[in-house]
């Protein structure tokens, strides 16, 4: 049986796998300049949610806001979420890095995939759950 992937799917994962090569070039970077892996997880996570959030809501998600409330509290609602993927990214990290001695861009490449699965759920079925708000608040 073939499934056939939806176009929301599929630029999910491309805007993704972009978000994750950001997060994994920043951090590769900032990691061959010294900087501590946990900073510098830090940083590229920064970095890569503030890329994630501009495209999911425009590109991905199609969400519409209508007033300055809604989206903030859409923006909250994201970065919230993102927030604790950070930390299941930096928990992932620590764990695969310092007590099973991985390689720290192996370990990021695995926990990035872990932290685009359940950001994609998050974001289909808690964020961007509405393409458009009619409220007028």
């Amino acid at each position: 049986m073939k499934m056939k992937l939806s176009t929301e799917v599929i630029l999910y994962l491309v805007m993704g796998v972009l978000t994750t090569v950001i997060n994994v070039v920043c951090f590769f970077i900032l990691v061959q300049y010294q900087m501590d892996y946990r900073i510098a997880t830090t940083v590229a996570w920064l970095v890569s949610v503030l890329f994630a959030y501009v495209t999911n809501k425009h590109y991905v998600f199609k969400s519409k806001t209508s007033t300055i409330t809604s989206l903030l509290k859409e923006m909250l609602s994201f970065f919230w979420f993102r927030l604790l993927s950070y930390f299941l990214d930096l928990g992932s990290m620590i764990i695969m890095v310092s007590f099973l001695n991985l390689n720290e861009t192996w370990a990021k490449i695995i926990a990035n995939i872990l932290v685009v699965i359940i950001n994609y759920v998050l974001s289909k079925w808690i964020i961007f759950k509405h393409h458009g708000d009619n409220n007028a608040t």
